[in-house]
């Protein structure tokens, strides 16, 4: 079992398990082109100009530094994206995020009392946007970069409608031994 299935109840149904919309990675993506590219050229600026210890010290500098820019501006976004979870089921909605300090918001179906999104011009595009979820009594809560908000929010939406909708009672069970006779009027 992966982790979503690990956080849900015995008889709960996964619906939908998203990771927050790619276009969060694509900074720490040039990030990274960019800063290799320039490592790499005062690497060879380095082996071209500098001699013996010199080179060595400024090719390690170069290399530390590059470690240090790529962890703090590509790792890390990179870590927060696959860390964080928005999941659907049939009870709740969960968020969690974290690597080493995990965080996790439940909000049950039946205390949802609105839905929203919202995206401009480039989340339309991408078809990503913000999912607004406000509770019964709590301030709204804000997603971002939900990928395919608005199906997201179609299908939310569909949930809470459907878990406050309560099915009809079942007729009542008479005890067993008693007269199963529709005419007579004896009984109740």
């Amino acid at each position: 079992m992966g982790y979503p299935e690990d956080a849900l109840a015995q008889d709960e149904e996964l619906i939908l398990h998203r990771h927050p919309h790619w276009k969060m990675l694509v900074l720490p993506a040039l990030t990274f082109v960019l800063a290799t590219a320039v490592a790499g050229f005062l690497l060879g600026l380095a082996q071209t100009r500098l001699d013996g210890t010199a080179r060595a010290v400024s090719s390690i500098a170069v290399g530390i530094v590059w470690l240090a820019v790529v962890a703090w501006r590509s790792i890390a976004p990179f870590t927060v994206w696959k860390f964080t979870h928005f999941i659907v089921t049939d009870r709740r909605v969960l968020i969690r995020h974290g690597v080493l300090t995990h965080t996790g918001i439940d909000i049950p179906m039946g205390r949802i009392s609105n839905v929203q999104f919202r995206h401009g011009l480039i989340d339309r595009m991408l078809k990503t946007g913000t999912l607004v979820i406000a509770s019964a009594s709590d301030d709204p809560l804000e997603f971002d970069d939900i990928p395919d908000v608005e199906h997201v929010h179609a299908l939310l939406y569909h949930q809470v409608f459907d878990s406050t909708r309560q099915p009809p009672p079942p007729p009542p069970q008479r005890p067993s031994g008693e007269n199963d006779d529709p005419n007579d009027r004896n009984g109740w």
